[in-house]
């Protein structure tokens, strides 16, 4: 009697769920697909009411039969029959509550029939026409039947295809595929539906340079230990972002700037992506991200833009108004950001959640990359024939719309973080106090430690040898019992720390941290291990699945030839030495000329605030990845009567390279200006980017379109027997050997990195900004 009272009540319950949702249909105007959904709704929900009362009236007989049988069983029990009646008395007053329940529904069934009637009837020329919806057949939509098919079969797959008002209808199908997405052509019909056209957006406000930072820590929000790193951080070099606004604004001279909408989505720190760093902030984890992340938001929010700030991938969803469902539609409404910046984690976020709405905003994204993409690993489809397919590339972007910590490859933008800056007298003043015999090693965590006992017994010799390696309790037994190890310390200890030490030394690992930096700009010198062979994704671990070569092939700069590259090649001697650890009188030898050597504290300009502010300002005024411009047709694709126009290119006073000719007229419109643009010619060892160094210059991709054309080969004196158009990372380039020219047909694949010994490339240089190899000299 239990059981079955049980399966009766629940039976019940999945009734009226069942009912609930047949009438959550939304309101009459609220999208295209209204009328459709609430008659569908309205006919499945009469069923469900019918259904309800038959099942609720055989409930309600069975109940009886028990009761009877309850009855008469307890009838021949006697004195003890009152007891299960008495126990049957609540059964008895539930049947009552089901008899009224089911006269209710058959109340209401009744109602919702006369309004079906009415419904259907001022619905049916609509209906009718509905109903003779076919696919239509038009050669510029050629994806719409094998689309249609797909969601004949799918739709239900994602509840945010019926959120858009699909039913399971043809006409459903074909007014998705044509007002959501766009794959099927419009339907005349749906002409009187379309809406009035919007005005136009009211002028954009100007941004102004910010005094303060404190509406910048509120947007940053509370809750992780990495958020409170940043903000500490940002607090600490509040006055420092104040002063360069300050000096930025004079620069620019009153220019006019667009205020922008920026969405900074950090990725890594979202529990979806497992947020390994926010619980190793006080334990001694990395902290280079955390870094540029806070000084990125520093940095927009100073130049006056309309920041939001998010952390969890359900605040992303909110901002970009995803619809409910796992990720297959586009947005609901049209992106309300000008830019996106995220990281890897969070641009696979995006992907999964905005559907076909990706591929039509990715242009706004910038992408932080500590280590940087290069172009043959970006491209999908070049990456996964050539064998350059990692578990971060293919993303098709432009190659500038990564930004990296360091200048690694001039194929992405190079994004950077700052350090902190000293005036004349703090610099004195650190000279004054530099203890020569003291050192302090580059590595929080004790693994670093671990097999460096030859090293530290050299240095021991010379120096007394500090660390601030994690412990909880116990010291930990890597490191040795000469090394004063203070723990952890807070960054502005850290620094106090530097001010005074002689030598800051690396052991290897991390990479391309912010510390070097740091220590080179507190007046230490820095010392760091030559890596023989050059570290890769081919010989070591920590770079494999990389989006980048960095193969032991390459020139220096492509190398990661010591723990810190940028140190190693754009700062160098006296402030950093790299020498062979593996050879102890060389090692050895460093160290004695190294508390003999003077030097002041030393920061590049484009590491201070001043530099960094000039950087993205550049960036946002000027870069624009959703207007991408086309490369010239063909060969095989020009018509014959057609005659190429004369080249803007020249040859040189000294003939060895082509500049822009004064003489072109008005150059096209192009960041940096085509005025800085230089060709020349590779020798077959040397990446474009080596080839601009020599001539002191920087190599400039954007500028490949200007030079992807078969007279500039003639100019240049190449003769070619062959000239064919080809995906290759490589090209433009020539192989002189059997005299054949090869042009770029992809734009994607325009690439500074990488060399073969076949080629001699055509590559485009241009001068820069003294301190700032990102910016050209005009490019502010």
């Amino acid at each position: 009697r239990i059981f079955v009272l049980g399966i009766g009540f629940f039976t019940l319950c999945f009734l009226m769920t069942s009912l609930g949702g047949q009438f959550s249909a939304k309101r009459l105007g609220d999208s295209p697909f209204t009328i459709r959904t609430e008659v569908m709704g309205a006919l499945e929900s009469r069923g469900v009411l019918r259904r309800m009362s038959d099942m609720l009236e055989m409930l309600m007989k069975r109940m009886d039969i028990l009761a009877r049988l309850e009855n008469s069983t307890d009838f021949h029990k006697g004195d003890e029959a009152r007891f299960p009646l008495d126990r049957f008395q609540p059964a008895a007053g539930l049947m009552e509550r089901i008899q009224a329940i089911a006269q209710n529904v058959s109340d209401i069934a009744i109602k919702v029939d006369q309004i079906l009637r009415n419904s259907l009837l001022n619905g049916k020329g609509m209906e009718g026409r509905r109903d003779q919806c076919e696919v239509p057949r038009d050669p510029k939509y050629p994806d719409c039947a094998g689309k249609v098919e797909w969601m004949r079969a799918r739709w239900t797959s994602d509840p945010c295809y019926a959120f858009f008002g699909v039913d399971g209808t043809e006409c459903s199908f074909l007014i998705y595929l044509s007002e959501v997405e766009w794959f099927c052509p419009p339907l005349p019909w749906r002409n009187r539906t379309v809406a009035v056209p919007s005005p136009p957006p009211p002028p954009r406000v100007q941004a102004a340079f910010r005094r303060d930072l404190a509406r910048l820590l509120e947007l940053i929000g509370t809750g992780k230990e990495s958020l409170s790193f940043m903000k500490k951080r940002i607090r600490h070099l509040a006055q420092q972002w104040l002063r360069a606004a300050r000096r930025l604004e004079q620069k620019l001279a009153g220019r006019q700037r667009d205020q922008k909408h920026i969405l900074i989505h950090i990725g890594f720190l979202t529990e979806e992506s497992g947020d390994v760093f926010s619980p190793r902030v006080l334990k001694g984890g990395p902290l280079g991200e955390m870094v540029q992340w806070a000084d990125i938001l520093a940095a927009l929010f100073m130049l006056g833009h309309s920041l939001r700030v998010t952390v969890s991938l359900k605040e992303l969803q909110s901002h970009l108004g995803v619809p409910p469902g796992r990720g297959n539609c586009p947005l609901t409404s049209p992106l309300p950001f000008d830019l996106i910046y995220t990281d890897y984690h969070g641009l696979q976020q995006m992907k999964q959640h905005m559907g076909l709405s990706f591929k039509k905003y990715r242009c706004r994204v910038r992408v932080i990359d500590t280590f940087g993409t290069e172009p043959a690993y970006n491209h999908e489809e070049y990456a996964t024939l050539r064998g350059y397919r990692t578990n971060w590339g293919y993303w098709n972007l432009q190659p500038s719309q990564f930004m990296t910590m360091f200048p690694h490859t001039p194929d992405n933008s190079f994004m950077g973080f700052v350090s902190e800056e000293l005036n004349q007298t703090e610099k004195q003043l650190i000279k004054a106090n530099k203890v020569s015999s003291m050192a302090v090693v580059y590595g929080k965590e004790a693994s670093i430690w671990k097999g460096k006992e030859k090293f530290l017994a050299i240095l021991n010799k010379y120096m007394e040898i500090h660390g601030t390696v994690y412990y909880e309790t116990q010291r930990p037994p890597e490191v040795p019992a000469f090394v004063k190890n203070h723990g952890l310390l807070p960054q502005h200890e850290f620094q106090q720390l530097l001010r005074k030490a002689k030598l800051f030394i690396g052991f290897g690992f991390p990479y391309e941290g912010p510390a070097p930096l740091e220590a080179v700009a507190n007046g230490c010198v820095f010392l760091q291990a030559r890596f023989n062979p050059p570290h890769s994704s081919l010989n070591h671990e920590f770079f494999r699945g990389k989006p980048t070569s960095r193969e032991a092939t390459g020139p220096a700069v492509f190398q990661v030839s010591s723990q810190h590259p940028y140190a190693e090649d754009f700062i160098g001697k006296p402030h950093v030495w790299t020498v062979d650890y593996n050879n102890s009188e060389e090692f050895e030898a460093a160290i004695k000329t190294i508390m003999r050597t003077q030097v002041d504290p030393y920061l590049p300009y484009e590491y201070t605030s001043e530099g960094m502010l000039e950087r993205i300002h550049a960036y946002i005024q000027h870069q624009d990845f959703c207007t991408v411009s086309s490369l010239p047709p063909s060969p095989k694709t020009k018509s014959p009567a057609m005659q190429s126009a004369p080249s803007p290119l020249a040859l040189s006073p000294n003939a060895t390279h082509l500049v822009w000719s004064p003489s072109a007229g008005r150059a096209p419109q192009a960041w940096p200006p085509l005025a800085s643009l230089q060709v020349w010619v590779s020798e077959p060892q040397h990446t474009c980017t080596e080839t601009c160094r020599r001539h002191g210059l920087v190599c400039e991709p954007t500028f490949f379109r200007f030079l992807n054309k078969e007279e500039v080969f003639l100019q240049l004196s190449i003769a070619c027997d062959s000239t064919e158009y080809e995906m290759n990372h490589l090209y433009p380039a020539v192989a002189e050997n059997v005299r054949e020219c090869y042009l770029q047909k992809e734009p994607l694949l325009f690439s500074c990195a990488g060399y073969n010994t076949k080629y001699r490339r055509l590559c485009p240089c241009r001068d820069f900004r003294r301190g700032q190899v990102a910016l050209c000299r005009d490019c502010l």
